[in-house]
Parts: structure tokens; C-alpha cells; sequence
């Protein structure tokens, strides 16, 4: 049975579901993991197998979204766990358990070109194979990228750090950023396709999990999600060596037409956007949601942006505000 000191009340409504709805006889049901947004997850371990149990409130998720992008992702031939059965209304979920290995527990200098190179030929399917113009995936547009934008201005500036960046430098930075983001192919995106959401499941198949905000949106949103991951860092040289190397994929597959030095902008500018948008996420975790652990991240992810500045004339005016007043009031947080 369940342990009891998991006990509240909508795991209570959940194990009801599996054992009078499914007609499950769990064995043992217990925490498989939890991740930035409402959802949280068990792994339940029954009379017919072990599969994972989601708990998604739905005043907060949207299962009914996360089915039908699951079935997009298959069909595209992307391995993600197979939905057995649901209930929207009270957002429940049972799901195939893909492991509890992912792509971070394995990343080390040795295993790091085999183990992108699983994960660039995922994404590779993925981009390739859902259709943009059919898959009425929400559009990745100007107003989506500012609010996004917005969660850097508003949570790790104002409220983390207690600064505002001037509206004119606020401007300048949103045009150039989303211009660029604009200026790209569209392909189906995940959103998250970084080494935490890939698991590593015992038959050796990559899987891809939290896949439910995909969008259509830019062609170098999820190669820089993934090669410049908000958890863990490469010397630059072997980022630029993987994303020539997918850059030159996207051109034999016919996806991208542009050369290496314009599709490496938009790569440092797209990762730009989402670090920022990152910093700015895992600030609110901590000041909404009470999960101070993501403040970790923000210097590796901090550092990204600083790269990506210092590398385009243009960005210098931001560069020179991440340097002061930027640093020197976030540095007592730390």
C-alpha cells in the first residue's frame, strides 16, 4: 500500500482512482519525482507492473494538452511514455515509466558526444516530422516571447534584486531579441528539451518527457535548450562543434537553408531569450512557490547571458548593466 506520510488529499483522490476506477492492486505507490510546475508524479508499483501515476490539478495544468501533444511526439516516432489511461476532469494520469535515469546522471567529458548525439537525433524527429502548419501547437509570437521577457523584468529584476532595467534598454532588447527569434524557420518545439527532461530508460531508448508547452516556434530553440542547458555547462568549443554539426543535419534534411554564422546568432540570441526568461523563472520559484534550490542555477544561467553580450556589439548597453549596476546587487543574494 501507499505510505501514509504521503498522504493529502488529492494523492488520497488519486489512489482512489487507480484502485476503484483501474481497479489496480498497488503494491507500493511512492514520490518518482517532481519538477517547476504543479504537476507531481508516483511511481506505482501494482499486481500488473509498475507505471507512473500523474497528479495534475487542473485549475493549474492542462492534461488534456499534455494527451495530445504525447500523440503528436509518437507519431513524429519520439519515445515518449504512453498514456494507459486518464482522467482530465480530476487531472489524473497513468503513464509508462521511462526510469529515473536522466540525461544529467550520465553527462561526464567522456559520455557527452554519445549521449547528445541520442539527443540531437531525437530532436532531429521531432523537428523533421510534426508538421508546423497542421499540428495547431500554439504560435511562439512577438507577445509570446515579451511575456516572457517579462518574467526576467518582473521576478528577478524588481522583485529578486529590486532593480528595474530602463524601458528604452527594456525596448532595444525585446526588438533584437525577438526579431531574431522571428527571423527563423518555424518547427515544432518542445520548450524544455534539456538534459533533465530526457530520461534513459533500461532498453536503451532515449525518452522525452514534459513536452506539454511545445509550440511552433524557432528552428534553434531546442538545439541551444540542450547544448547550453540552464543545469550543466560545456567549454565552448564542443558547443560549437555539436551545434555545427546539427546545423549541417538541418541543412542536408532541408530544414534550414541559412549558414553556420547566421544560424549560430540565432542560436546565442534564443538561448539568450531563454536564460533570461530561466533566471527570471527560477527567481519566482523561490519567491512564489517556496523551492529555493533553483537559485543555484541562476549563476551558470547568469553566465550564459554574459557570454552571449559580450559577443554582439549590440548587446553592449545590456552588457554593461549586467556588469553595474546589475552584479553588484545581486552578488548579497547569492
Amino acid at each position: 500500500m501507499y505510505d501514509s506520510s504521503l498522504e493529502d488529499r488529492r494523492l488520497a483522490a488519486l489512489v482512489d482512482w487507480l484502485q476503484r476506477d483501474l481497479s489496480l492492486d498497488i503494491r507500493q505507490i511512492s514520490p518518482a519525482s517532481s519538477d517547476a510546475s504543479f504537476r507531481r508524479y508516483f511511481r506505482v508499483a501494482h499486481s500488473g507492473g509498475v507505471q507512473i501515476a500523474m497528479d495534475a490539478p487542473p485549475e493549474k495544468e492542462n492534461c488534456a494538452a499534455f494527451i495530445r501533444v504525447a500523440g503528436l511526439m509518437r507519431d513524429a516516432g519520439i519515445h515518449v511514455p504512453a498514456v494507459y489511461h486518464s482522467d482530465t476532469r480530476q487531472g489524473f494520469l497513468l503513464l509508462e515509466d521511462l526510469g529515473s535515469e536522466n540525461l544529467l546522471d550520465r553527462l561526464n567529458p567522456e559520455a557527452a558526444d554519445t549521449l547528445y548525439a541520442k539527443a540531437l537525433d531525437s530532436l532531429f524527429e521531432l523537428q523533421r516530422n510534426v508538421d508546423s502548419a497542421t499540428c495547431q501547437l500554439p504560435e511562439y509570437d512577438a507577445a509570446f516571447i515579451e511575456r516572457e521577457l517579462g518574467i526576467f523584468y518582473e521576478w528577478f529584476l524588481q522583485k529578486l534584486v529590486g532593480l528595474e532595467l530602463p524601458q528604452r534598454l527594456t525596448t532595444r532588447l525585446n526588438r533584437i531579441l525577438i526579431d531574431s527569434a522571428l527571423a527563423q524557420p518555424r518547427v515544432c518545439v518542445h520548450r524544455d528539451y534539456h538534459s533533465r527532461n530526457l530520461m534513459l530508460p533500461a532498453n536503451g531508448s532515449l525518452g522525452v518527457i514534459d513536452f506539454q508547452d511545445a509550440v511552433v516556434g524557432p528552428i534553434s530553440y531546442d538545439p541551444v535548450s540542450l547544448l547550453r542547458d540552464c543545469y550543466v555547462a560545456w567549454p565552448e568549443h564542443r558547443v560549437d562543434e555539436w551545434a555545427r554539426s546539427y546545423h549541417a543535419r538541418l541543412l542536408a534534411g532541408g530544414l534550414l537553408q541559412a549558414d553556420y554564422a547566421q544560424f549560430r546568432r540565432w542560436f546565442d540570441l534564443m538561448g539568450m531569450q531563454r536564460h533570461l526568461k530561466a533566471i527570471g523563472i527560477f527567481s519566482r520559484l523561490h519567491l512564489r512557490d517556496g523551492k529555493p534550490n533553483y537559485l543555484a542555477d541562476i549563476p551558470r544561467t547568469f553566465a550564459y547571458v554574459e557570454s552571449v553580450c559580450a559577443r554582439y556589439p549590440e548587446l553592449d548597453e545590456f552588457h554593461r548593466f549586467l556588469q553595474d549596476p546589475l552584479k553588484p546587487a545581486y552578488l548579497p543574494i547569492q
